[in-house]
C-alpha cells in the first residue's frame, strides 16, 4: 500500500528507476533540469523547474507516488555555498 511506504523505499525505488530507464535518455542533454518521476509507474516529467514538473505529473497521475532528481546533481537542492556538479 502507499501509504505504508516509506521514504527511504521511495528514495531507493526513484534511485533505481532512474539509473535503469532513465538516465541514458536525459544525460548530458539536460544537466541541472529536474526528472519528476512515479515509483509506481516509471512514468517521469522532466523539466528545468521541478515544481512545473510535480504539478504536470500530477495532472497526468493524481496517485502518482513522486521522486525528483536534480540532472548531474549529487542533491536535487543545495542550501548556501557551492555545489558541485557531476560531469559524464
Amino acid at each position: 500500500m502507499v501509504s505504508q511506504t516509506s521514504p527511504e523505499e521511495i528514495a531507493r525505488r526513484g534511485e533505481a528507476i532512474y539509473d535503469r530507464d532513465i538516465r541514458s535518455k536525459v544525460e548530458p542533454d539536460h544537466v541541472g533540469e529536474f526528472v519528476i518521476l512515479d515509483v509506481l509507474t516509471g512514468e517521469y516529467e522532466l523539466d528545468k523547474d521541478d515544481l512545473t514538473a510535480s504539478h504536470r505529473m500530477l495532472a497526468r497521475k493524481p496517485d502518482a507516488v513522486m521522486y525528483g532528481i536534480r540532472i548531474g546533481s549529487p542533491a536535487a537542492y543545495r542550501i548556501g555555498g557551492f555545489g558541485t556538479e557531476l560531469r559524464p
